[in-house]
């Protein structure tokens, strides 16, 4: 039996998130194209992956090819906080009109990725709330907020409803902010910025329960944040504790959450989800080349189990092996063996 259908054999979970997931973005081969992606494609299932990404070779940034793509978005130079050990830093998008969803994005690229896996195909976009976390209320030309918000739930439902007429039923959202208001020089700018700290995290997952509701039928929507992941660097630090009951009230399904370093803190803030939700651990680093040890996986699902019953829990990386076309600091068989590691120590646990 091969390790793509043993992994088919072993995987306790009919439905994603699955108990070897991973957050989607995979070093970037030369030249990027369609037959890199159905390669990428091919090896996510040998190793026994059963949520199959493109990648998202589609794009440069995690982020920002979607969210520019909006009508009334645009993208600037970053002023702050920036990554560290890097001089090159990503733009930052700001609102210069009204935000619609204007015509289809990136539905082609995922049309594409389902054609080509028996298996289920994920497509990840960022979150609404990156629409505002950097540049803040500075950033955004509307005079009354409430009316940008409500615009941003409606073009994310309009992107949705796209995905899923396109049959995808797996999408990820993709959100730093939530783990980036963890970190108090993240709020200071905040209030640099015109913004309210504390009362920020509950309007984001106000936002996006508005984005996800009246989804289509049988779609899973995930949401993973983190603290940064770009060329191996990081921005922000500090554990969930004064995100969590807002950030688990934002009406997706699961969540992946990074948990591979001190940074994030510990696992009590897992008190706060709900008995309904999915957490998948991102254990394994995709910042560093080194392989973690199995044993000390296993002990940390089963800290975690503490807090969310083990049936509710997934394993994962802790994010993507390139948010951005740079990529981070391993190789292509570094990253393809930490997967490897993901799928194994998931099969043991979850026998």
């Amino acid at each position: 039996m091969d390790e793509g259908r043993e992994g088919i054999r072993s995987e306790s979970r009919l439905k994603p998130p699955f108990r070897a997931d991973h957050v989607g973005s995979l070093l970037r081969p030369q030249p990027v194209d369609q037959e890199a992606i159905r390669e990428v494609v091919a090896r996510q299932e040998a190793i026994g992956l059963q949520s199959i990404t493109d990648g998202e070779f589609s794009r440069q940034w995690w982020h920002l090819d979607f969210l520019a793509q909006l009508e009334g978005v645009t993208l600037r130079e970053n002023p702050g906080p920036k990554f560290g050990g890097t001089e090159e830093q990503p733009p930052i998008p700001i609102v210069t009109g009204k935000v619609r969803y204007a015509r289809p994005i990136m539905v082609d690229d995922f049309r594409y990725l389902k054609s080509i896996t028996r298996r289920t195909p994920k497509f990840t976009i960022p979150s609404p709330s990156m629409l505002h976390l950097r540049a803040g209320r500075k950033g955004i030309a509307y005079d009354d907020m409430d009316e940008f918000w409500s615009d941003a739930a409606a073009a994310y439902r309009a992107a949705i409803a796209a995905f899923g007429a396109a049959g995808c039923s797996y999408l990820q959202l993709d959100d730093v902010a939530f783990a980036y208001l963890c970190d108090p020089k993240i709020r200071d700018t905040c209030r640099e910025n015109g913004d309210d700290p504390e009362t920020l995290p509950a309007r984001y997952a106000q936002t996006i329960r508005e984005a996800v509701k009246g989804r289509p039928a049988g779609m899973t929507i995930a949401m993973h944040t983190c603290r940064g992941n770009f060329k191996s660097a990081w921005v922000a630090e500090g554990g969930y504790e004064p995100v969590a009951e807002a950030m688990f009230s934002s009406g997706v399904d699961a969540f992946f959450m990074e948990f591979d370093t001190e940074r994030a803190g510990g696992f009590e803030p897992l008190r706060f989800v709900p008995k309904d939700k999915t957490v998948v651990l991102g254990l394994v680093s995709s910042k560093t080349p080194q392989l973690e040890s199995q044993d000390l996986l296993k002990r940390r699902i089963d800290q975690a189990s503490r807090y969310v019953p083990m049936e509710r829990l997934c394993l994962s990386p802790q994010c993507g092996f390139s948010s951005t076309h740079h990529g981070n600091k391993l190789t292509a068989e570094e990253q393809w063996r930490k997967l490897s590691l993901v799928v194994e120590t998931a099969s043991e646990v979850w026998k």
